[in-house]
């Protein structure tokens, strides 16, 4: 990823899909440490920021090890017409986690994104959940943590466990030891 000319720039803001807490914002904040990452609720959202000028540049997962294309967010970014000024491929681990005290043979439902709940189907389907898809990993966490049912439990990047005071479950709930996600860094500016 690029670094600033100049150490001393003003920070940018980048545009994420996703809550505080989630793998976009975790990648935002390691590629980007010296800009403020903004959080948008969909994909479309993050681009609109670009191209309205309200963020400097964008953050967008295209791609997983285990999935293929993360889908709209791949075909959004072929036809924004911005351009993709780096990228790099983040490892993503899943979490399960639920309220102190929650015990995974007590849970009923599980809330995450689609993309997630792809990428930990076998696991799942041995754990017997009412599985319910969210915008958002990250979002998801928070919203089990609003509820406080200690029959349901997110799956979330572990930071998000420590962003919405809630216990790690299970580590590692992805069917592949090797997910990983591509990111591009998108910019209105002409290349």
């Amino acid at each position: 990823m690029e670094t600033p000319a100049n150490q001393h720039e003003k920070p940018g803001r980048v545009a994420y899909q996703g809550a505080p807490g989630a793998f976009s914002h975790e990648a935002c904040t390691a590629l980007r440490p010296w800009d403020e990452a903004v959080a948008f609720e969909t994909f479309q959202g993050a681009i609109d920021a670009l191209i309205s000028g309200d963020c400097d540049c964008a953050l967008i997962p295209v791609e997983n090890s285990s999935i293929g294309a993360v889908e709209p967010a791949a075909t959004l970014v072929r036809e924004s017409g911005l351009r993709v000024v780096a990228e790099a491929w983040r490892p993503i681990r899943h979490a399960l986690m639920g309220l102190e005290g929650a015990r995974v043979h007590d849970l009923r439902r599980v809330l995450s994104h689609p993309i997630a709940l792809a990428q930990c189907e076998q696991t799942l389907k041995g754990m017997k959940l009412n599985v319910v898809e969210h915008f958002d990993t990250a979002g998801a966490a928070r919203d089990v943590a609003e509820a406080g049912d200690p029959t349901q439990a997110a799956i979330a990047p572990r930071n998000a466990a420590e962003v919405y005071g809630l216990s790690i479950l299970r580590n590692d709930l992805q069917d592949s030891s090797d997910n990983r996600t591509r990111f591009v860094l998108l910019s209105a500016e002409a290349g």
